[in-house]
Order: structure tokens, then C-alpha cells, then sequence
């Protein structure tokens, strides 16, 4: 089977999230080459902190397969997780995790907790970076300059 990846997929959503005024994050999950689910952040439009991409999408994944665990499944996320989300991704049994940008204020896989190091982390995920970086970092770098101009 070629590799094919979901990143673009990944930034319309993110460009999605932007256009709603949320920070541009998106995720996918992804098995041989189909999506099953797709979403961007919606925190803000929701009054719900834990309405993040990664989230929204395991949780649109599950749902649609009627299980909790995405065993075998990829998840392509513009930005690398939070910690909350790396944890997400750990229950929910995610087979390999590709992300764009790093995070080094708020991530969770590379930076930060680092959740899946944890002895106490149940499933730890293949890891890839950097995939999309460059496009995912422009637009959230574009999201927040935006608002720093609008609140001059």
C-alpha cells in the first residue's frame, strides 16, 4: 500500500476553524487511505475548552464506527497536540499520529508533558512531525498577528 497523507485535508479544516474566528486547527482520521472523520477546532462556538480538533474528530470517529478504540487508525493534525489531546489519542488506541507545526508553549508529544513518555501512558502512537509544517505554522502565525492588529 503507497503512503498517502491526510495534511490537506487537516488544513482546510484549520482554515475552517479560522474562518469561525477559532485557532486554526484540524485533524483527520484516516485508515488505508479513507477518511472517516474530519474537524476543526470549536471551542469558542461551542463554550466547550475541550473542543479541540483532535478531539472533535476521535470523537466523530468513534462514533461512527460504535467504539471507543481507533486501533489501526492515523490521525493528521496541523498543530502538535496539547496534552489534553496527546491523552486522547492514547485512549483512543490511534496507530500513528502525523503533525504539522510544533508547539513549543502548549504541546503535549514533543514539548511540554511529552504524555506518551509517561509510564503511565496506556498506548503510544507511531509519531511523525513536521508534515505540513510550513503551511500549518503560516496560518496560525496569519490567525494571530490578525487578532494583535485588530486589538491595537
Amino acid at each position: 500500500m503507497t503512503f498517502r497523507s491526510h495534511m490537506d485535508a487537516a488544513l482546510d479544516e484549520a482554515r475552517a476553524a479560522a474562518a469561525r474566528g477559532e485557532v486554526p486547527v484540524g485533524a483527520v482520521v484516516a485508515q488505508a487511505g479513507e477518511v472517516l472523520a474530519r474537524a476543526g477546532n470549536r471551542t469558542r462556538e461551542g463554550n466547550d475548552p475541550t473542543a479541540h480538533a483532535e478531539v472533535l474528530a476521535i470523537r466523530a470517529a468513534c462514533e461512527a464506527l460504535g467504539t471507543e478504540r481507533l486501533t489501526g487508525y492515523d490521525l493528521y493534525v496541523t498543530l502538535e497536540p496539547c496534552p489534553m489531546c496527546a491523552a486522547a489519542i492514547s485512549f483512543a488506541r490511534i496507530g500513528r499520529l502525523y503533525y504539522g507545526a510544533a508547539d513549543p508553549k502548549s504541546g503535549g508529544v514533543a514539548h511540554g508533558a511529552r504524555v506518551f513518555e509517561h509510564p503511565q501512558c496506556h498506548h503510544t502512537p507511531e509519531v511523525y512531525d513536521g508534515i505540513g509544517a510550513e503551511a500549518a505554522e503560516r496560518l496560525l502565525k496569519d490567525f494571530f498577528a490578525a487578532r494583535r492588529d485588530e486589538n491595537e
